[in-house]
């Protein structure tokens, strides 16, 4: 990738193909609604870049590698569905702790590129479901899935567009040097 122009960029943990059923299958049965994250969107965010240069890509994707192969052992567990004022998430437990701990690290190192700042409110384990432009104020049960073992994580290119959001996978990295 090579060029002077921006990008908008975000890092995640990329789901494993049963949880990406599981999460895909709740959605077909309770968010028949548009504006459904699609299966192949479905991550947990790490860190949101936003717009960001694309000679930066490297050194960003370098952190990512460094921080995911350092990480022990990731697990979620699905623990319920929650709003905010824009989206609907399947909020997790971080049940080793590593994925907060991730975050923590990858953050910590994007800020030292000056690519990234880090929200004040804690880092919040989450798979977004759906996008709408006002709180639904809905309850819904949370996904019937034990645990989500994950083991790798991505950089991803985020391009808006009339059909919704695309993601493009710049870089893979296994987390724990798997």
């Amino acid at each position: 990738m090579a060029g002077s122009g921006r990008i908008r960029l975000f890092c995640a943990l990329q789901l494993p193909e049963d949880a990406l059923d599981a999460v895909a299958a709740w959605q077909a049965e309770h968010l028949r609604r548009p504006r459904v994250v699609p299966r192949e969107n479905l991550h947990v965010t790490l860190a949101f870049l936003g717009s960001r240069p694309v000679d930066e890509v490297p050194a960003i994707a370098g952190e990512l590698r460094a921080a995911a192969a350092e990480a022990g052992e990731v697990v979620l567990r699905p623990e319920r569905y929650r709003e905010t004022r824009s989206v609907g998430m399947i909020a997790c437990e971080d049940v080793t702790g590593a994925a907060t701990a991730l975050a923590e690290r990858l953050g910590e190192a994007l800020e030292r590129l000056g690519a990234y700042r880090r929200e004040a409110r804690p880092w919040l384990p989450h798979v977004t479901v759906i996008r709408f432009r006002e709180r639904e104020g809905v309850v819904l049960p949370s996904p019937n899935i034990r645990s989500i073992s994950v083991v790798r994580s991505a950089l991803y290119r985020s391009t808006p567009g009339p059909g919704g959001v695309r993601y493009e996978e710049l870089e893979s990295a296994a987390l724990g040097g798997r």
